[in-house]
């Protein structure tokens, strides 16, 4: 009989890269019965730039690409951290009377898969009352994609809100089977909490890019790209990336490519004098991500006002991993994880700033562009650490030995 899993979804796409694309597609491909829990706002299912889908997934619950989606209406499921905490610390399953809980109650799974806090008290929920009304007891994981709160945000959470999340996943990660993560960094944030916890990181990696053509940088052009959300104050700010454009382009043939973009609502207007320079792609189906980066030479991450915080730092981000996949060398400012990550395997470039400026990276990229035999190597070094240690191929044998160590027992041996 098939291992039932429930993954609970609060704030997230259902068409989450990470969450749908990677992890439900991997477990139903090798024999789990998924189940997604998903979040409606407005009456309405939302793609990854919160575009909501107006005219199609429209049911309650439908089947997609083999996997049951189940959904609720967001605005019924609204806790405050502080409701949340006297919930938890009520010590039994009465409190637990929102729609997440039910449905996944409903479910029956063996295992529970959280996402966010919000979820993983709903997880809470679902796991005291199988234990309490059916004495069955259900593994529960919670998979932090970032610090949520982040220790650093003292602009966007208000510091009493902020301390009293903290407190609230304290709390709550007691009660959890597994933590899932992202990076060394915040699986250490995680066991400086409780060394005991048991931590597996299961890096934002794609599956391996097929076929690929290795870079030979003959072409006299330069073609930097940003892929992902531009959110000016945190990351991929537009004003840089027209900065930088407006250096590079009077230096040499250059190009800036932008993957993704603003999300549903806004916009992203070129200045006229830019315009041949930029290429804007839109948003992109996540199978086709390969297919648009064939033409770049360099991938650019700024994370911006690292002192405000803490995940910028901790990051290793889908991006950063999609650069690497199809060979393209990182340009960074000084953020730690990806630091250590290209200094280890040489992939890339670090500028020697925590707030890096346009000039800063322009100077970068035409430094690379000169030194095309030192591009290339990072080129070569970057799609080899990809197929020999992070692509999606080598974290899906993670996340199934963590699935399989929580159904059969620890296994006996780590590999």
């Amino acid at each position: 009989m098939k291992k039932k899993v429930c993954m609970l979804v609060h704030t997230h796409s259902f068409l989450d890269s990470r969450i749908f694309k990677k992890e439900a597609k991997t477990l139903q491909k090798n024999g789990y019965d998924v189940t997604m829990i998903v979040p409606r706002v407005k009456g309405n299912l939302f793609d990854i730039d919160k575009a909501p889908f107006n005219d199609r997934f429209l049911q309650p619950s439908f089947m997609h690409e083999d996997i049951k989606i189940v959904t609720y209406k967001i605005e019924s499921f609204k806790p405050s951290p502080i409701e949340m905490q006297s919930h938890i610390d009520h010590g039994n399953h009465t409190k637990f009377e929102n729609p997440l809980t039910q449905l996944g109650l409903e479910e029956k799974a063996d295992i529970y898969h959280a996402h966010e806090l919000g979820s993983l008290y709903a997880g809470i929920g679902i796991k005291r009352k199988m234990k309490e009304l059916h004495n069955t007891e259900v593994k529960l994981i919670y998979d932090s994609h970032d610090l949520i709160p982040d220790p650093l945000d003292n602009k966007t959470i208000p510091q009493k809100r902020k301390t009293a999340m903290l407190k609230l996943l304290n709390t709550m990660i007691k009660e959890i089977d597994q933590l899932i993560t992202v990076s060394h960094s915040i699986k250490s944030w995680y066991l400086s909490k409780n060394p005991l916890l048991p931590v597996e990181i299961i890096y934002n990696s794609p599956p391996l890019a097929k076929p690929f053509e290795p870079k030979d940088y003959k072409n006299n052009k330069l073609t930097v790209c940003y892929e992902g959300h531009i959110a000016d104050n945190k990351k991929g700010s537009r004003d840089k990336i027209f900065d930088i454009t407006n250096i590079c382009s009077k230096q040499t043939d250059f190009n800036f490519k932008i993957i993704g973009g603003v999300l549903h609502g806004h916009s992203l207007t070129v200045p006229d004098n830019l315009k041949k320079h930029v290429e804007l792609t839109g948003w992109v189906d996540y199978h086709s991500i390969s297919k648009h980066m064939e033409n770049v030479d360099i991938g650019w991450i700024d994370f911006d006002d690292l002192s405000q915080s803490l995940n910028r730092s901790y990051a290793l981000p889908n991006k950063f991993f999609s650069y690497l996949n199809n060979g393209i060398p990182v340009v960074v400012n000084k953020c730690h994880e990806m630091e250590e990550f290209i200094r280890t395997h040489k992939c890339g470039l670090v500028i020697n700033k925590p707030k890096a400026t346009a000039q800063d990276y322009a100077r970068a990229f035409l430094y690379l562009n000169k030194n095309r035999a030192k591009l290339t190597q990072m080129s070569v070094n970057a799609r080899k650490v990809v197929e020999n240690l992070y692509s999606w191929e080598h974290m899906e044998k993670r996340l199934l030995n963590v699935y399989e160590s929580l159904i059969n027992g620890n296994s006996p041996f780590i590999l």
